[in-house]
């Protein structure tokens, strides 16, 4: 019998393979966070941006209310080391891995949607429906804007001038976009679509943001806006519901839910690419601000 030794080139083939599947040791790094409830409730998954490792954040328990494993509304601080996330109805943070968690508020309120300032000094967040700011350790919280109607799923602009937020018109089915500095002066409406306008996720040089609203009765699907308000415009000729969008920090990408599937599509195009399988209802994509040490963009 012959002994056939592999090729140099399979040789090295199997050790890219192995590297880029274990980290060169470590974890791999993920391209995107979402929430899924592929396990059966709602937890926080990790995945690279064309789909591939797909995994579940941490399969501990999160420090909710009561012990819960409930996550939603996961984002990155801006230097990639850590997550805040909600847990029915407290902000908790946790380290990039989903580990080391601990609770940011515990209130007989209900906090969602925490987003980080540029600095990563202070998080945004809703509690009940009201825009809130506190310090990334859980202190110093306060309430940001004190106006009529339900305030809610607050961005933080990369160049930390603006928050973007929903603002509903009570008694109507109408939902805007509002900004306002994070001192709260500058309080304005955005869109005047005259429907109702959600999740607002900001460009990264703060001068286009991305949202999901129904205007034109069409369902929900993406549109963008400047921060000047001017230039409204559908993102999608698609016949999905499209809810969550979030830019990558190239600016070359948004990744959005659609149709209870994560999927991309290039901006300035208009074909979208589905990376997750709807059957999982994903939604609430998160990119890492970290970009990949090869410099490839998405």
């Amino acid at each position: 019998m012959v002994l056939r030794l592999p090729s140099v080139a399979a040789v090295l083939a199997v050790a890219a393979f192995l590297v880029s599947g274990c980290g060169g040791g470590g974890k791999p790094r993920p391209d995107l966070l979402f929430v899924s409830t592929r396990t059966g409730v709602y937890r926080i998954f990790e995945m690279n941006v064309d789909g591939s490792r797909q995994q579940q954040l941490n399969s501990d328990k999160a420090p909710g209310k009561a012990g819960s494993f409930f996550q939603t509304d996961p984002a990155w601080s801006p230097n990639g080391a850590q997550i805040a996330y909600a847990s029915l109805g407290d902000i908790v943070l946790a380290d990039k891995s989903g580990r080391n968690e601990r609770k940011l508020t515990s209130t007989k309120a209900f906090d969602t949607h925490p987003t980080f300032s540029p600095d990563g000094k202070r998080i945004a967040f809703q509690r009940g429906g009201a825009i809130w700011v506190m310090n990334a350790d859980g202190s110093g919280a306060h309430r940001l804007v004190r106006d009529t109607g339900p305030d809610r799923s607050p961005a933080w602009s990369p160049n930390g001038t603006w928050i973007a937020y929903a603002h509903d018109y009570e008694g109507t089915p109408v939902r805007e976009l509002w900004l306002v500095h994070p001192d709260g002066t500058g309080n304005h409406r955005l869109t005047r679509m005259n429907a109702s306008a959600n999740t607002p996720a900001w460009s990264p040089d703060s001068k286009q943001i991305a949202f999901s609203s129904d205007a034109r009765g069409a369902g929900f699907k993406l549109w963008e806006i400047a921060a000047n308000g001017s230039g409204a415009k559908r993102l999608t000729d698609s016949t999905a519901q499209e809810i969550d969008p979030a830019w990558a920090p190239t600016g070359s990408t948004i990744a959005f839910s659609s149709d209870g599937a994560i999927a991309t599509i290039a901006v300035g195009e208009n074909g979208v690419t589905t990376v997750t399988d709807s059957k999982n209802n994903d939604s609430s994509p998160a990119w890492n601000p970290v970009q990949p040490k090869s410099g490839s963009g998405y």
